[in-house]
Order: C-alpha cells, then structure tokens, then sequence
C-alpha cells in the first residue's frame, strides 16, 4: 500500500530535491540543460516507422465548467467580404490566456513561486506588469527535442480512465515501466497519461476545482529528480486535485517548477499516442515541440509532436 508524506515531509522535499545551483547561479533553463546535443541526436534515431502523433487538445473556443476563459477567435475578414479587393482572403484574431486547466500549454519556471522565490532562487518580483524578467519561456525558444516516454496509467491498473482525485503513486510509475518495457532517462521528456481526455470525451467537462484531477501525490518528487526528466507532461495537471496536504495545494507544480527547474506541459491528449504506442508495443519516440517566442512570457500555447 502506497506510504503519504506529512506536509511538513513534502515542504521538506522541496529543498532536498532541488536543482538550485546545479548548472550556476544565474542559469535559467532549469532542467532543459540535461537534454544534451547527443541526447537530441540519440532521440532522432528513435524514429521507426515515421508515424506523427499531436498530443494537443484543439484550443476551446467555447466557455465549459473547466474552462471559464476560453480562447477568443474572431474573423477580421470573412470569405465574401473581401471580393472587391484584388486579392480576396481570410483573415482571424485569437487571443489566449494559456495557464487554466483546458488548453494544452507549457508552464515556464516563472509561472510558480515558492516562499517569494521561483527556481534558482530569483525573486518573485523579476515578474511584473511587463512580464518575466528571468526564467521566461523564450529560455525554450530552439525547442524542446528529445526523448519522449509514455507512461499510461489507466492502461497498467486495466480501467479506462482515472477518477478525479486518484493518485499515481512512485510503485505505479515502476509498474508502468515494467509494463511497458521502458526505463525513463536523464533528459527525458516524460508523459503521464491518467486518461483524463477519454473521460471527458464520454463524460463532459467538469469543474477541476470543485470535483478535482487525478494526478502525481507529492511523494513523486524525489522519483522525478532522481530520473533527471527535463519535462514533465500530463493530459491533467501533473498533480492531483485536490493535494491532500493542507498549506500546499500544488506540490508537484512547487517541486518541479520552483525547485527542480522542470518545466511543465499541463492539459495535453494522451489518447491518440497511448492507441499508437499499444499497436507499435514500444513506449518511447522523438518528442518535439516549439513553443511561441513570446518575450517575458510565463507560458506558452503549444501543440507537441511524438514520431514513432
């Protein structure tokens, strides 16, 4: 049976499983710098038989019970608008507020803070008005290419989806390991799947808040550092809703983000690439993704591509 920590126990992890430091002081890629020119190049060669797979959900343009901001489209220019001009065309406008918990996003290190602090130990107050200062999400603006690794959850405890505020557990990432025949590695890019996308095709929408996400319990962290991931994603949240340890609602967010340097990639599909690694009986692939070079950004929308 799986063993909870105390809150006291889990603050504790986050300065006992810290990267502060590790690549100096005034490093502000956190965990990225474990994904090495040979790594990216190792992970190329993970490509079998070229099968492209997105891990994004399409952005929701309309309001939902877990998404109260959803994105904003409008059209500028519509098809008939436009036929007295010379060149006839279509234009839209988006806007997107990318942190919540229904578009598919990565986190940077500025987005959470710990005791006034984000990772390295910079002062929240390098993020201001005009943005971040330090650790914003242009410190990924050549990509993030590496290994990816599928661990799917549901598919080892044989359930269609995990229920809100079930917990994944380090036995259960061992399990998924050993299943899948699969054994994650410094620089990796590691993906959670607890089937959220699947339950919510067949289900609806809920309030995350109110009902809660299934995700990592905190005793996770010291199982992640210890793997030296470069990126956690989950088609949750990465942590479970609700934490269960009173005074730190979100743990895996406070100890990846803020102590680790991990950056996170928060409500992605998993669906579609747990169906394709199934059928190709192989958890791992390329892993790659671009996200918008916005300067000073404490997130970025992004649409992940694995290659099988």
């Amino acid at each position: 049976m799986a063993t909870r920590s105390t809150p006291a126990e889990v603050i504790a992890m986050f300065e006992k499983f810290s990267n502060w430091g590790r690549w100096g002081t005034g490093d502000e890629r956190g965990a990225l710098n474990f994904i090495t020119d040979a790594k990216r190049a190792a992970a190329a060669k993970l490509v079998k038989s070229g099968e492209a797979v997105s891990l994004a959900l399409a952005l929701a343009t309309i309001p939902a019970a877990d998404n109260p901001t959803p994105v904003t489209h409008l059209m500028v220019q519509a098809g008939l608008d436009s036929h007295e001009m010379p060149l006839p065309y279509a234009g839209d406008y988006f806007a997107i507020a990318p942190h919540g918990m229904a578009n598919t996003h990565i986190d940077a290190l500025c987005h959470v803070f710990w005791q006034k602090k984000m990772y390295n130990g910079f002062d929240a107050g390098e993020v201001g008005s005009q943005g971040a200062k330090k650790c914003a999400i242009t410190v990924a603006r050549e990509g993030i290419i590496s290994r990816g690794v599928l661990l799917d959850i549901p598919k080892i405890k044989k359930i269609d989806w995990m229920e809100p505020g079930e917990r994944i557990f380090p036995e259960d990432l061992d399990a998924a390991e050993k299943e899948h025949r699969v054994r994650v590695e410094e620089g990796d890019v590691l993906l959670i799947r607890t089937g959220r996308s699947a339950r919510r095709k067949a289900k609806g929408g809920w309030d995350p808040n109110r009902v809660g996400l299934p995700g990592l319990d905190a005793t996770c962290l010291p199982w992640l550092h210890a793997r030296k991931i470069a990126v956690l994603g989950s088609d949750s949240v990465s942590d479970v809703v609700p934490s269960g340890y009173e005074g730190v609602p979100l743990p895996i967010h406070v100890g990846t983000l803020v102590a680790q340097g991990v950056h996170l990639i928060d409500n992605a599909d998993f669906d579609a690439l747990a169906a394709a690694c199934a059928k190709a009986a192989r958890y791992e692939f390329l892993f790659t993704m671009g996200p918008l070079i916005l300067n000073r950004g404490t997130a970025s929308p992004i649409n992940p591509i694995a290659i099988l």
